[in-house]
């Protein structure tokens, strides 16, 4: 983030406009339907989510409407001020937020033969998000699937709290994680979903052998109930104390790494 500096000594030049927060763009958005029609048509991958302002409509905004659900981008509707966009700025009521990787679809991702998938359900702290593909990568899981609706996107403070271990991942992006889960089993991988429950099967007690994909639920809720009925196996990290909740990003990472440890072991 640039700082900005008023006259010698450091001293605030009172002649020039100071800037409030309303006057700045975030930094990871396009708008204009000229802007997001283009990035759409070329590089759509770029593109995390399209924001477009409640009320708004015509031919413009439903062809890209149209673009975004075909190249399987979130569509949001928002108020005006909840796009992230200066007050002064003339969006037309559209402005798309961009990617700090690109997204592949799950059949590309399965295309490269993984060992081991990571499928995060529904995470929408952004920082949450980049502290979990940081430790992916740390751990082997080179492969994640995010879902396209209810997850942060891959803005740049994700891959500030990444470390940038986003430009290292191979991503993909799913409209339904059960419809993804489905097809990996179908290709021989096992599911296993990470749950804070005592009556789940300890990890330190299970097989994280062989192709597997680890679910790892958002942070309020957990996993969602459909893709829970996916899994084959539910899994927890047993803990003595009386506190029995860990931080989704914290869980992650033990998760991971215990399949670290097993495969070293068995090695």
């Amino acid at each position: 983030m640039r700082t900005h500096y008023g006259s010698k000594g450091g001293k605030i030049d009172r002649q020039k406009p100071q800037h409030s927060a309303e006057d700045e763009a975030d930094e990871n958005l396009l708008w204009g339907i000229n802007t997001v029609a283009e990035a759409l048509r070329g590089r759509p991958r770029s593109l995390s989510e399209i924001l477009i302002e409640k009320g708004r409509a015509g031919g413009r905004i439903q062809e890209i409407i149209d673009m975004a659900r075909a190249a399987h981008v979130r569509i949001r509707f928002v108020e005006a001020e909840r796009m992230g966009l200066p007050k002064s700025c003339k969006h037309q009521g559209i402005a798309a937020r961009q990617t700090e990787a690109e997204l592949l679809q799950l059949s590309e991702l399965l295309a490269s033969e993984p060992k081991r998938i990571l499928l995060l359900d529904s995470i929408q702290d952004p920082r949450n998000l980049g502290s979990i593909l940081r430790s992916a990568l740390a751990a082997g899981f080179n492969a994640v699937v995010l879902t396209s609706e209810r997850s942060a996107p891959l803005s740049g403070t994700a891959a500030r709290a990444s470390a940038g271990a986003i430009a290292h991942l191979r991503i993909a992006r799913v409209i339904n994680l059960a419809d993804a889960l489905r097809q990996l089993k179908e290709q021989g991988w096992w599911i296993y979903g990470a749950v804070a429950e005592p009556e789940a099967q300890s990890i330190y007690q299970t097989d994280l052998s062989g192709k597997i994909g680890l679910v790892i639920g958002s942070e309020g809720k957990g996993i969602r109930p459909l893709v829970r009925r996916h899994c084959d196996h539910l899994i927890t990290i047993p803990m003595p104390g009386a506190f029995n909740s860990l931080n989704a990003s914290v869980a992650a990472a033990l998760i991971m790494f215990e399949v670290v440890r097993q495969r070293v072991d068995k090695s």
